[in-house]
Order: structure tokens, then sequence, then C-alpha cells
């Protein structure tokens, strides 16, 4: 398979996007998993070619300039995340459609660049306090980047118009198998 799907999950932090991709991976519905770049360090029990590509800052602007990426953003000042132009091919080859776990702003730029292949779904939480809820119970960060994302995903939640779908994760077990619904639907179409 030279070309396949594309199939984006976007969402604020703690939206339960990464839980959602771990499911759908389990499902056969034939994707593959688009590792994103990142030059932050890892977290917890993250491993590097497995859960992201961890670059240096400088690295990843290198890659920047050798024109590698399919899309990228500062997310974060100094802190960079995108997708490798060679991952898609790499998942492609394999015979699979990419699934992506990524920004909102990654995703938008992904849809521009592949709109009839790509399938754009928009989790939505249920509250601003109920992300904040689940961003702390991670345990992974500072009170300051709690705050830095909770206001970030204020400004996300109004670019959900801009995806294909948008779907209510108050409920995980419902969401999982609505969305299970929704991409075997557009894998098939």
């Amino acid at each position: 398979m030279d070309s396949g799907k594309l199939v984006v999950l976007s969402a604020p932090s703690g939206s339960g996007k990464t839980s959602l991709v771990k499911e759908l991976l389990k499902e056969k519905l034939n994707l593959g998993f688009s590792i994103s770049a990142t030059s932050r360090a890892p977290r917890g029990k993250e491993k590097n070619n497995l859960d992201y590509y961890f670059l240096s800052n400088d690295e990843f602007v290198e890659k920047i300039n050798e024109n590698a990426f399919l899309e990228y953003e500062e997310v974060y000042k100094g802190t960079f995340y995108g997708t490798l132009k060679n991952e898609i091919k790499r998942i492609w080859e394999s015979g699979k459609h990419v699934l992506f776990d990524i920004d909102v702003y990654g995703g938008i730029k992904i849809k521009n660049q592949y709109p009839e292949n790509t399938l754009s779904v928009f989790i939505m939480p249920p509250s601003i306090k109920e992300l904040e809820i689940r961003l702390r119970k991670r345990g992974t960060e500072s009170e300051e980047k709690i705050k830095h994302r909770l206001n970030k995903s204020k400004e996300e939640l109004s670019f959900s118009k801009k995806f294909d779908v948008v779907v209510m994760n108050d409920d995980f077990i419902e969401t999982k198998i609505k969305l299970i619904e929704i991409v075997n639907e557009f894998i098939k179409s």
C-alpha cells in the first residue's frame, strides 16, 4: 500500500485521546500508530522509538530545516512536537492505515494536506473542570504546567468545528464503542 487512510484524533490534554488511541489499536481496523517526534524529555515509562521519537531541540530544528516533517508545532515554549514524513511511509508500506494521537493544530494541518484521505476526530472533554481533575490525577506535571495546559485547552476547544467529527468523552466505554464504529465506517468507505 503506497497510500492509505489517515485517522486523526485530537483533543486538549486530559481529554482521553491517548487512551482511546490505545483502544483503537486493539481492534481489527488495520491501523498503525504514527509515532510523533518531540523535543521534550520522556515522562514516566515512555520509551524512545515506541511512544515518541525523542529529539533534542537542535535535532528537531535540523529536521525542520531538512523539511522532514509533515507537520510540527512548538506546542509549549521550547517544546516541539511533530510528525515525520517517513512515519506515514513506514505505516503505509506495512499495509496499514495511519492513526494519529496529535494536538489540535497538527490535526488540522494533516486534514488540510490530505482532505480526502483523512478522518479528523476531535475528542471533546465533558468540561474544563474535568480536564483539570484528569491532569492532576496524572501526577506528572507542575502546577504551572497544569495551568498552562488548561489555558491552552480553552483555545483548543474553539477549533472543534474544524474537525469532521466531534465525540464527547464523558463515558469512556460508550465513547470507545462510538469511535470504533466511526473509524470502521471511514476505513470501509
